[in-house]
Formats: C-alpha cells, sequence, structure tokens
C-alpha cells in the first residue's frame, strides 16, 4: 500500500487566531488517528497565512478519495472552507511504488526485481509498445528510478 502526504489549506486567508489554529490541530489530531492516517506537526498557527496547510500521511492509492477524506476531516475542526492542496506519494523504493508511478502515467506493465551483482536491485519493467509510444520512455524511466531507488530496464512488448 502507498502512503500519501495529503495537503489541506485550512487557513489560507488569515483569519484564525494561533489559539484556533492550535486548537483545530489538536483535534485533527485525534481524528485523523482514529481514521488510521497521522498528522504532521507543521506548527500551522506559526506559518503565514499562505502557508497554513495541515499535511496528512495517509495510506491508498486513489487521490481523490484521500483528499477527500482528508477536507472533511478539515472541515470539522477549522471553521474555514478547506482547500486541497498538492498530493504526493512518499517512496519506500517497493513494487507498489513502481506499479504507483505507471497508474500516474495511465500504464500498466509487469515488474520484475531481482539483487543486482553489485548489491543494487534492478527492477525490470514491461510495458507495451504502444503506451511507448504515447509517453516518452526516457519519462517513465526517470520517474521509476525516484520512486524506487533502482536500476531500471524497460522492456517493451507488442
Amino acid at each position: 500500500m502507498r502512503t500519501a502526504v495529503v495537503r489541506v489549506g485550512v487557513d489560507l486567508a488569515g483569519e484564525l487566531t494561533a489559539d484556533q489554529l492550535a486548537t483545530g490541530m489538536a483535534e485533527l489530531a485525534v481524528l485523523v488517528t482514529e481514521a488510521g492516517a497521522e498528522l504532521i506537526d507543521n506548527k500551522l498557527p506559526t506559518l503565514p497565512p499562505a502557508r497554513r496547510e495541515v499535511e496528512i500521511l495517509m495510506r491508498g492509492t486513489d487521490p481523490t478519495a484521500l483528499q477527500s477524506t482528508a477536507v472533511s476531516l478539515c472541515t470539522r475542526v477549522f471553521p474555514t472552507e478547506p482547500v486541497l492542496g498538492v498530493l504526493t506519494f512518499v517512496s519506500h523504493g517497493t513494487d507498489d511504488d513502481a506499479v504507483g508511478v505507471l497508474a500516474g502515467f495511465g500504464l500498466t506493465g509487469a515488474i520484475d526485481r531481482v539483487a543486482g551483482d553489485e548489491g543494487w536491485d534492478i527492477i525490470t519493467v514491461t510495458l507495451r509498445r504502444a503506451d511507448l509510444a504515447r509517453i516518452p520512455e526516457s519519462r517513465i524511466h526517470t520517474a521509476l528510478e525516484a520512486s524506487t531507488n533502482c536500476e531500471v530496464r524497460i522492456v517493451a512488448i507488442d
């Protein structure tokens, strides 16, 4: 299962006091824990208004569902209109991360991992040639290397 950092702006207009922000964060921490997620303590009350967004670590693969849950939790504790921020996935270097990268490009493929002779894992990703005609192989290759920290080999099939 992948881990996402879901960001939600909770006071981008700077309407809340430091006490309101601190109280909201304390209440949100409880709700987030009950939901099986983790709230990152980013010292929200000390941030300038344009950066007043919470960050929640959530497990899942569906960005829309994760963001919906995060906004719902924020709505319950902050008297403002939450604004979706950027969602990113944390990379653990797993095959699930590689599958997630492929899904981000709208691709599916087979992933095979072996230990290399120098101690580094090598993943071979088999993709359809038609998919590689649609998306440059170099983009896929770079994203896979970054998410898995492995040597990546891409094999095209018909």
